[in-house]
């Protein structure tokens, strides 16, 4: 918590919905004193100084001993109604004020929308007894969305951030059910490299990120593939190769390959990925990522507000989207039109799980696919569900063809 007096609880900022004061600092050091709160002071050097550290504040035992004690439950505590969900922030990440417009206002009530529909619906991991994947909370006090664009510019970034399905990888997020349905996840086939091929004239064919050989020892083809999308998104995002190496690097936890991958590896890597598209060579390092996030934000939009029209919850991760799979077929292409008003090209799909609505659905294997996607429900699983029914008023009613 920012500790500072001085001008950082603005009570009449759109970013403070609470309209919380500077008059709440001397009420948390006398919690403090009086044992209720552990607190851990920050400290201040300077402006974005590195060293800056913020104020950490939790409950003490005894204060975690009163709640016990009157007993209450997480749905006790909700979120405020006036957050804001359009966010404009600077080149240092600090919120900017700004004045609302018809588009800023039409955007606020697209996402407003959005969430509404997404708080309808009951997402979960029908295998988790508790509701938690690691460190990232997976219930509905964690699915909100809002907007945010950067470096004070409203045509970079715009991506919609928030649902707690964007903090899990590919493997958690296809064990997902929307309304006790199975989803399908189809993402745009390398859509950031696809967009600046298509800035330079090239549409791209296949896999951009699969290089044939083997290009280290020890690394499997999986893993290869993994690294080399994740060091060209890096450079697409990065200023210099300098800085995209060290983002790379640093975007791996502590035992992981590419944590202390070696530059001459990573130079490997990268001209294996320009042998095959070398149109791209010139584009490289050029903080073109911010601006691509706004075209793919954009397709969000459209993808949202065509699945908001008819009531139904698809969930974005950015360039991909899951969405239960009675509807895949029809969310392809969805997305088809959504990139082709946005970017000129109706952009290429893939899919490892197929939609119900794409296949015949009275062929035998259909039943074996069905029964396939089908888990066991965890006794949790099915108590949450039964909450949601309870605090929503709506059955979970699991989606069906037709």
């Amino acid at each position: 918590m920012q500790q500072s007096p001085s001008n950082y609880w603005d009570t009449t900022s759109r970013y403070n919905a609470l309209h919380i004061s500077k008059k709440i600092i001397p009420i948390i050091h006398s919690l403090d004193e009086a044992g209720l709160l552990d607190l851990a002071k920050g400290s201040y050097s300077g402006p974005y100084v590195r060293g800056n550290r913020t104020t950490r504040i939790r409950a003490s035992e005894v204060l975690q001993g009163w709640f016990a004690e009157a007993a209450f439950q997480r749905d006790d505590v909700g979120r405020a109604a006036g957050e804001e969900l359009i966010v404009l922030r600077d080149t240092n990440e600090g919120n900017v004020e700004y004045q609302d417009t018809d588009e800023t206002t039409w955007m606020r009530e697209e996402v407003q929308r959005y969430n509404e529909v997404v708080a309808n619906a009951f997402i979960d991991i029908p295998s988790q007894e508790e509701p938690r994947v690691d460190d990232v909370a997976i219930d509905h006090h964690h699915t909100r969305t809002r907007r945010i664009f950067s470096r004070s510019d409203w045509n970079l970034n715009g991506r919609f951030y928030g649902g707690w399905w964007q903090s899990l990888n590919s493997d958690w997020r296809s064990r997902i059910f929307i309304n006790d349905t199975p989803v399908v996840e189809v993402d745009f086939r390398g859509l950031h490299v696809s967009l600046l091929s298509l800035e330079a004239g090239v549409e791209l064919t296949g896999d951009p990120y699969d290089v044939s050989e083997s290009l280290l020892g020890g690394i499997p083809a999986r893993l290869q593939r993994q690294l080399i999308k994740r060091l060209v998104l890096t450079a697409i995002n990065a200023g210099s190769k300098d800085a995209a190496f060290k983002g790379f690097r640093d975007g791996f936890s502590t035992g992981h390959a590419g944590k202390t991958m070696t530059n001459e590896q990573l130079e490997t890597l990268l001209a294996a990925f320009l042998e095959r598209s070398p149109h791209l060579a010139d584009l490289l390092f050029k903080d073109h990522g911010i601006r691509l996030m706004n075209l793919d934000g954009r397709i969000s939009e459209f993808v949202h507000r065509h699945f908001c029209d008819q009531a139904v919850p698809v969930l974005s991760v950015h360039d991909s989207y899951l969405i239960d799979y009675t509807r895949v077929g029809e969310l392809k292409r969805v997305m088809a039109v959504a990139s082709e008003r946005v970017c000129g090209v109706a952009l290429p799909t893939a899919n490892q799980f197929y939609g119900l609505d794409e296949v015949d659905p009275g062929a035998e294997y259909v039943q074996d696919y069905v029964a396939f996607r089908q888990v066991a429900r965890s006794e949790g699983y099915l108590r949450r569900m039964a909450e949601h029914e309870q605090r929503t008023g709506r059955p979970v009613e699991p989606f069906t063809l037709g």
